[in-house]
């Protein structure tokens, strides 16, 4: 691997960071002392500083030379609602929140680049850098869309970086088209008649007919979607009853879908809706189906070719040509950043956590980031940013 001595320098700064950030999570909306670390440590490294889009979103701007051109660089900042189980010292003190998608070691990474371009970078141009609130579930990359962001940083490009656990240590893994899959959420409501567990024919079994339906939208993928295409649906969470001798006349059914494709998306949504109401109307009973309550659904990411080739050119240059993956399985789990690559050019690469031995998968209560990778990500930014805005001077 090639990396700057005053990259490596940086290790220990990044190091702890990371782990002030994972002691206190914070969740979508509600990242102010994450915010606020990042906004101190980019003023300290003299870049100028905006706060408050989407809330908490964070965004740096570094200026260098007299060229126009500029490109713009994401960490995400949110944690999960999960309960963390690790022990170590600096496991998370917020009960039932914790860094367990390593947004916290992808904020670190991206400050330490910041704070290198600010005393050494050699480019010419302007560098946006993006900490962004909200990633998980709540589309915070969508709001600050729609707050301004691109039109007050007005960047060419943008790109964007995610941990990856059984990757090795070393390696990169980025390819163009879809990169992650799209996101929607789906609540389905059923209501009829409750009653006496003992007398079912005077009500609606609210149960059954949930039953039913799950197993029914279960059929969607294998039996009328093309095989050739890949797509899920997961029932996440069934609500219905709450005692032992009666039947509810109320049942909720949550879950998600997900696909490569816009015409796969749309009929997916189709197909639930129609089994939804199918089974309603032969249950006797009434179907109120919501598609994405509350966030706008995540579209598909997808990396556009010239960028994607030049985020092979600085992974390459960092950690040679043989530790990248550049025709890696897309995955279907999703990312906001989508949202973005839908507004401008750019890319999405996926770095190597090491081995997810102990659970330490995403969204597992067992991970942890790997402090191992904190350079090589932040090597990978400044040669990105190098690379992409050269100083010819």
């Amino acid at each position: 691997m090639t990396i700057e001595p005053e990259i490596l320098a940086l290790h220990e700064d990044m190091r702890q960071w990371r782990r002030q950030l994972h002691q206190y999570p914070e969740t979508a909306f509600e990242e102010t002392a994450t915010a606020q670390l990042i906004s101190d440590q980019l003023q300290q490294c003299g870049i100028e500083v905006h706060l408050g889009l989407a809330k908490t979103g964070v965004v740096g701007t570094l200026r260098r030379g007299n060229n126009a051109n500029s490109i713009a660089l994401r960490a995400d900042m949110d944690a999960l609602f999960i309960q963390e189980q690790n022990r170590f010292e600096y496991a998370s003190r917020h009960h039932g929140k914790m860094h367990a998608c390593g947004h916290d070691g992808h904020c670190a990474m991206l400050l330490g680049a910041a704070c290198y371009l600010a005393s050494y970078g050699r480019f010419d141009g302007t560098v946006y850098f993006i900490f962004q609130p909200a990633e998980e579930g709540r589309a915070g990359a969508h709001q600050m869309i729609n707050e301004g962001l691109f039109e007050k940083f007005p960047a060419q490009r943008v790109f964007g970086m995610h941990n990856f656990p059984d990757i090795p240590i070393g390696h990169f893994a980025v390819k163009t088209g879809a990169m992650m899959a799209s996101f929607d959420c789906f609540e389905i409501r059923l209501s009829g008649q409750g009653t006496h567990a003992a007398m079912p024919h005077l009500g609606n079994d609210i149960l059954v007919a949930a039953a039913h339906l799950v197993t029914l939208l279960q059929t969607i993928v294998s039996r009328q979607i093309d095989p050739t295409e890949a797509a899920v649906i997961s029932i996440t969470q069934i609500h219905g009853g709450d005692t032992w001798n009666a039947l509810p006349d109320t049942a909720v059914i949550r879950g998600t879908f997900r696909c490569f494709k816009n015409a796969v998306r749309e009929q997916l949504q189709q197909k639930i809706n129609h089994l939804a109401q199918t089974v309603a109307h032969s249950f006797c009973i009434i179907a109120d189906i919501r598609f994405n309550p509350e966030n706008p659904g995540y579209p598909v990411t997808v990396n556009s070719p010239n960028e994607t080739a030049s985020a092979i050119r600085a992974a390459t240059a960092i950690a040679g040509k043989n530790n990248i993956n550049t025709a890696p399985t897309p995955s279907m789990g999703s990312e906001d950043f989508a949202f973005m690559l839908q507004q401008k050019p750019g890319c999405y690469i996926w770095i190597g956590n090491g081995s997810s031995e102990g659970n330490c998968l995403l969204h597992n209560p067992l991970y942890d980031f790997n402090d191992e990778i904190l350079t090589l990500g932040a090597a990978y930014w400044v040669k990105l940013t190098e690379n992409e805005l050269p100083d010819y001077a």
